[in-house]
Order: structure tokens, then C-alpha cells, then sequence
């Protein structure tokens, strides 16, 4: 039974730290940035690949640090990712985390996060994160790509010209509500996008 509780954070607003600085950090930092490529993260390790140090170039909030992980690095810090090789840093970090309260994923090792990290479609403003509850990031991924394909470009269209008619909306919240969820049934009543949909006579 899937009990997690999806949430999407202002990952900018948060203080992040990935612990590893091999392939597996990579794609991590490369995920954050690309949802929110103004976030703040640290990354620590002994050997921190070209890539990421180039990143870090072109991302001024990247900090990067060469040293082996200590538990005086989770000072401050609101997040934190980790990907090395090596089950027992991984371990301690989930256990010093743990033990200051700091939400830890640790990759590839589901018994050790606390939460997980979702495949992610996203067109224009419409984000949609997809879990299998840790049990297979590939049939996500597999998924993710068949709604990427599915779901037109135009949504942003639909979505720009929805905010315009709420803000335009009189009344109190619930006639809003209403009155929107009246106007987007086009959504669900018909195969096709509000924009493609054919003229009513």
C-alpha cells in the first residue's frame, strides 16, 4: 500500500545538501536544478566529478566542497540527498539526519529515505510527479515518458487563459470553484484539449 504523501517544495527557499560528488550526485544536482535552477545546495565529497564542478560555474548558489563528510555539514541545512557508494557514509548520514530532524533520501536504498524522488513530467507551469512507492524508479521513468508524449505543449495555453478567467470570477471562493470546475469538465468530458475541441452549435 502506497501511504506516502506527495508534497511539492519551494526547493529555492530551502538549504539542500548532496552528499557524493560521483554520477549518482550528478543527477541529483542535475534534478534539483532543473525544477528549480536558482536553489541553494551544497555538495560535499573527497572526489567531485568535472561535471558538477562545471555546474557550478553556471550556478552561482552551488557550493562545493572537497572533504569527506562530517555531521557539522548538516548545520543549517533543510534537505538532504545522498549518493555515494559506500553503504556505511550513507548510513550515517541518514543517521545524523535523522537525529537532527533533516528529511534524507539516500539513493537506491528505499529502507533508508524518508522520502523519495518521483519522476517528473512537466509542460510549461503543470508538473506531475509519479512514485511506485520505491518499489521501480524505471517503470516511472517509463511512464513519465509516455505522458510527456501524451499531453500536448498547448497545456500552458489552457492553463494562462484559465487564471485569467479566475481572477476575472466574482463572488466568494466556493462560486469560484464552481464556476471553474464547470468551465474545465471540457477536460474530462472530451478526448480533446479545451483549444482543439470542435465548435458547439
Amino acid at each position: 500500500m502506497n501511504n506516502l504523501f506527495p508534497i511539492f517544495v519551494k526547493i529555492e527557499q530551502l538549504q539542500t545538501l548532496v552528499v557524493g560528488g560521483g554520477y549518482v550526485g550528478l543527477e541529483k544536482l542535475e534534478a534539483l536544478l532543473k525544477n528549480a535552477e536558482d536553489a541553494p545546495i551544497t555538495l560535499v565529497a573527497p572526489e567531485i566529478r568535472q561535471e558538477i564542478v562545471e555546474l557550478s560555474k553556471k550556478h552561482p548558489t552551488i557550493s562545493l566542497i572537497h572533504e569527506v563528510y562530517n555531521e557539522s555539514m548538516l548545520e543549517g541545512k533543510d534537505l538532504v540527498i545522498v549518493g555515494t557508494n559506500f553503504y556505511e557514509v550513507n548510513k550515517q548520514v541518514r543517521d545524523d539526519c535523522n537525529a537532527r530532524k533533516i528529511l534524507v533520501n539516500v539513493a537506491d536504498t528505499p529502507a533508508l529515505c524518508d522520502f523519495y524522488l518521483g519522476s517528473v513530467v512537466k509542460k510549461g507551469d503543470l508538473k506531475i510527479a509519479i512514485s511506485t512507492n520505491g518499489k521501480s524508479p524505471t517503470f516511472a521513468k517509463r511512464f513519465r515518458e509516455i505522458l510527456e508524449q501524451i499531453l500536448p505543449d498547448s497545456l500552458q495555453e489552457t492553463l494562462d487563459n484559465l487564471v485569467v478567467i479566475r481572477d476575472r470570477l466574482k463572488g466568494d471562493f466556493e462560486m469560484k470553484v464552481e464556476k471553474l470546475n464547470e468551465i474545465t469538465s471540457v477536460m474530462r468530458n472530451n478526448p480533446q484539449s479545451p483549444k482543439e475541441a470542435p465548435p458547439q452549435d
